[in-house]
């Protein structure tokens, strides 16, 4: 019997999403850990594969959840434990591997265009009809990255994925639902407030959208789970 997959979610608005079906549907079971209420794992080798949500925190304000989580991301990659790194989790895998997290220049809400590298398209982007695939973003930080890691793809100002032994990061959201979006514009109105972004604009692009982005989620899925044999 496989090992479960280990889940560590940073808020409650920001789950694995499609993921969570499509993992299930490969039998894995599925230990989510709340990073806020309960001790992160410091084991990896426990787990089949290991994922790090998202969520409105900074790498850099040095919380004892994020360290732990950083601690765990070193560790993975010593043990060869995969693990799927998404916003937040993505800056926590490059913190761990000697990148910097920062606050970048601007923020990226919404649905946006970004370019996918040959290295991208011949591992976790593979299948991808587009090497300029539109995807939803919500992120305000940014980091730079070590020499030993591999971009998998861009956008027009910041790293969008990136590769390093076991661990893989993904700065945006393929895992999301419209449910999901329609929960964060609630739960970060603050955010939407002072960002000024367009409801109805973003209401709109993500009709058209999300489809295509849970084709993604699924494309990216498989290529992970053939990329370390789960």
């Amino acid at each position: 019997m496989a090992k479960p997959v280990l889940c560590l979610q940073n808020i409650p608005c920001e789950t694995l999403g499609n993921l969570e079906g499509l993992f299930l549907n490969d039998g894995f079971d599925i230990e989510k850990v709340n990073t806020r209420k309960h001790r992160v794992p410091i084991d990896p080798t426990q787990y089949s594969a290991i994922v790090i949500l998202g969520g409105p925190m900074s790498v850099y304000e040095n919380s004892d959840f994020i360290e732990d989580q950083i601690n765990l991301a070193k560790i993975s990659n010593k043990k060869k434990t995969p693990l799927l790194g998404i916003c937040l989790g993505s800056q926590i895998i490059a913190q761990a591997s000697g990148g910097t997290v920062f606050k970048g220049p601007r923020k990226e809400i919404g649905w946006h265009k970004i370019k996918i590298e040959s290295s991208g398209s011949e591992d976790l982007f593979s299948g991808f009809h587009s090497t300029r695939p539109t995807v939803f973003q919500w992120h305000g930080d940014t980091y730079s990255l070590p020499k030993t890691a591999i971009i998998l793809a861009r956008s027009d100002i910041y790293p969008q994925a990136f590769a390093i032994g076991s661990l893989v990061g993904i700065q945006f959201h393929l895992e999301v639902t419209e449910k999901m979006i329609q929960s964060w514009l609630r739960t970060y109105k603050s955010e939407v407030a002072s960002e000024k972004i367009d409801l109805r604009k973003m209401v709109k692009e993500s009709a058209v959208y999300i489809h295509e982005l849970e084709k993604y989620c699924s494309l990216v899925y498989s290529n992970f789970c053939t990329k370390f044999s789960l």
